[in-house]
């Protein structure tokens, strides 16, 4: 029998965490150019939302598991990447970034290291090194706390398809930093 955090929240319940992560894909990730993979996978329907029902780290690590294997049971062009969102756990960003570390150690353990990429996303993201509401940091800011689990041989193939894959935080954060005041300020509001 499945214990209640082993399934993701029903249906209903999930729809309004995934509609505003859509939302922030399309308006911000895809709207400002952030990710110039994203357009292709969300307007296919390839990626997967997964909202765990997780309250503490445990049962997060272990959706994050049963989603890697989930991932990987499934060809890239069904489905090219997830996103675990996890709307009641980690809420400090703090306690999120302690946590990848752990998260990591799952991909490890599954033996996915050379399979799976894991990215972060958080409403309160933070890059060392600077003020809590520096625009650099909106890059990777989220609705909600997530995991993006990434296959790596789509970051493969994306960095032999991008001339400057590297480059694409700095010019992310330039992004950022070159908004009008007026933009940042719609960024800074946005339902985090």
């Amino acid at each position: 029998m499945a214990t209640p955090y082993a399934r993701a929240v029903d249906f209903l319940a999930a729809a309004p965490f995934v509609e505003r992560t859509r939302d922030w894909i399309d308006r911000v990730v895809i709207g400002l150019g952030l990710c110039p993979f994203a357009q292709a996978v969300f307007a296919s329907g390839q990626i997967h939302y997964r909202v765990s029902a997780a309250a503490n780290r445990e049962q997060l690590l272990h959706d994050l598991a049963t989603e890697l294997a989930a991932l990987m049971a499934l060809p890239e062009k069904v489905r090219a990447t997830t996103l675990l969102i996890h709307p009641r756990v980690l809420h400090a960003f703090a306690d999120y970034n302690d946590f990848l570390d752990d998260a990591e150690f799952v991909c490890t353990q599954l033996g996915l290291d050379d399979d799976v990429q894991l990215a972060s996303f958080h409403p309160q993201y933070q890059f060392a090194g600077t003020a809590p509401e520096q625009i650099d940091n909106f890059t990777n800011r989220s609705p909600f706390p997530m995991l993006h689990l990434l296959r790596q041989a789509s970051v493969a193939a994306a960095r032999a398809e991008h001339r400057d894959i590297d480059g694409i935080p700095a010019r992310n954060i330039a992004t950022m930093q070159g908004l009008d005041p007026a933009e940042q300020q719609r960024l800074r509001a946005f339902r985090y």
